[in-house]
Formats: structure tokens, C-alpha cells, sequence
């Protein structure tokens, strides 16, 4: 009995492992090959819809030949960096914010009502604002980003906070632990799990609020890049814009995942 248990479960490993491995490429595969039957039957202009081998050059092209004053790999870094401030400060502030309204109920009074009107501003809302306060350089997309993290990671800080077992807080005073340290070294790992769960979400809210804030100003960037290329009736541009965006969107939320899983393990030992 004991040995057909084993065997079953090497069976299910297997049958998870060839589903994770071959679903996925499948998956993209079938999007690819619909959208080069479709382009291919001239259903859409190929003036508006290019084939995917044709993006697929466009793409390298850009690597090689600036558009709108800088290729692709400038204009990613671009926004990479604008994202990576942005997403820094938010988190910096954000979290020992969420933390702090979660332990002091006096603060939690004081700023939630702003807080909860705040939080359902879109961040693409923001832009003019931006604008108007501090330009159109380089920190008016940083701040739109800000808007788009500081938020949910507040949020979750403040759940984890409130979930947070209050026995271990009081042993903690027991022991002598002041209010300040209690807070890091006791609130912060009970409420780690909801707080790494707001900076996942935050980073994919932040990178869809940079190309928003993009879109709109800037003179640099892959929002920017796609605003020229409409502008210009070149979709291979702007397909190619909108496919490095949602490739990147997606290894940061793998990098994120990956982060979250080994704070996982580490805080559940």
C-alpha cells in the first residue's frame, strides 16, 4: 500500500511538472499562430496589424536603429529607472506608514479617512497634477508611479499589522521590548507575508501607472516610444512597444514571486 502511494505521488509529480512545462508554451504558441492567421488573412490591414515575424524584426530593428532619439534597450532603461525610483520610495514610506496605522490606533484615526479617499485616485489621474506641480521632467512619471504603490503597499502593511497576533506583542512588553522595537522586531515579521503580497501588487500597479504617466509626458520611454510610433501610423512600433512592455511586466512579477517564495520559506522557519 505504502509503496502504490509513492508511485502515485511520483504520478502526480510528473503529471504537474509536464503541465507546467508544456501548458504554458503552449499557450503562447496558440496566441502567436492565431494572430499570424489572422494578419495573414488580410481580415485587418497590415498597415494596423503586422504578423508577428514582422514585429518580431521590427523589434531587433530598434535595437540597432534609434527611434524617437534612442533605442529600445535606452528607452526600457528609461523607464526601468523611472519605475525603480518611483517603486523604492513607495515601498520606503509606504510600509512603515501601513504599519505604524495598524499598531496606533490614534494614528490609524487621524489618517485613514485621507488615506481611503486618497487610495481610490487612479494614478493615470495624477498626471496633470504632476505636470502642473513639478513638470513634465524626469519625477512627474516618478510620481504617478508613487501614487500607483504607495497605496497597496499601505494597505497590506496596515491588514498584516491588524492580523498580527497580539499575544506575541504583549509577551513582547512583558519582556521589557519598547513600542519602537516591538514594531520591528515583532510586528514586522508577523505581518511580513501581507507585506510582501503589497509590494507584488504594487510592482505590477507601478509599471502599468509608468507607461500610463508615459503616454501622456515624457520624451523618453516605452509609453513614449509607442505615443511617437502612433503618432506616425507605425504599428510594427507600437506592437513592439506593447510586447516589450508585457514581457518585462511579466519578469518582474517572476522576480517578485521568486522573492516572495524565499521570504516564505525563511519567515515560516
Amino acid at each position: 500500500m505504502a509503496q502504490l502511494s509513492a508511485h502515485r505521488g511520483h504520478a502526480d509529480e510528473l503529471r504537474g511538472l509536464l503541465i507546467h512545462l508544456i501548458l504554458p508554451p503552449l499557450g503562447v504558441a496558440t496566441l502567436f499562430i492565431g494572430w499570424y492567421a489572422v494578419a495573414s488573412a488580410g481580415v485587418i490591414s497590415h498597415q494596423f496589424l503586422p504578423t508577428p515575424l514582422v514585429v518580431l524584426d521590427k523589434i531587433i530593428d530598434l535595437t540597432r536603429v534609434p527611434y524617437s532619439g534612442a533605442l529600445l534597450q535606452t528607452h526600457l532603461f528609461s523607464s526601468l529607472e523611472k519605475f525603480g525610483v518611483g517603486y523604492l520610495l513607495a515601498a520606503c514610506l509606504g510600509v512603515p506608514l501601513g504599519l505604524l496605522l495598524g499598531r496606533f490606533q490614534v494614528l490609524e484615526w487621524a489618517l485613514s479617512p485621507l488615506l481611503e479617499a486618497a487610495r481610490f485616485i487612479p494614478p493615470i489621474a495624477w498626471v496633470p497634477f504632476s505636470i502642473l506641480w513639478i513638470g513634465t521632467g524626469f519625477l512627474s512619471p516618478v510620481l504617478v508611479i508613487f501614487s500607483g504603490v504607495f497605496f497597496t503597499c499601505v494597505v497590506n502593511s496596515y491588514i498584516g499589522a491588524k492580523l498580527a497576533d497580539k499575544a506575541l506583542l504583549e509577551a513582547a512588553q512583558t519582556l521589557g521590548v519598547g513600542r519602537w522595537l516591538g514594531l520591528t522586531e515583532v510586528l514586522l515579521p508577523a505581518a511580513l507575508a501581507h507585506i510582501v503580497a503589497g509590494l507584488r501588487i504594487g510592482a505590477g500597479f507601478g509599471w502599468q501607472s509608468l507607461i500610463g504617466a508615459e503616454l501622456i509626458v515624457g520624451s523618453t520611454g516605452l509609453g513614449y516610444m509607442i505615443v511617437q510610433g502612433e503618432s506616425n501610423l507605425n504599428a510594427p512600433v507600437v506592437i513592439a512597444g506593447m510586447v516589450t512592455i508585457g514581457v518585462v511586466g511579466a519578469l518582474i512579477d517572476y522576480v517578485m514571486r521568486r522573492i516572495e517564495y524565499r521570504i516564505y520559506r525563511k519567515w515560516r522557519r
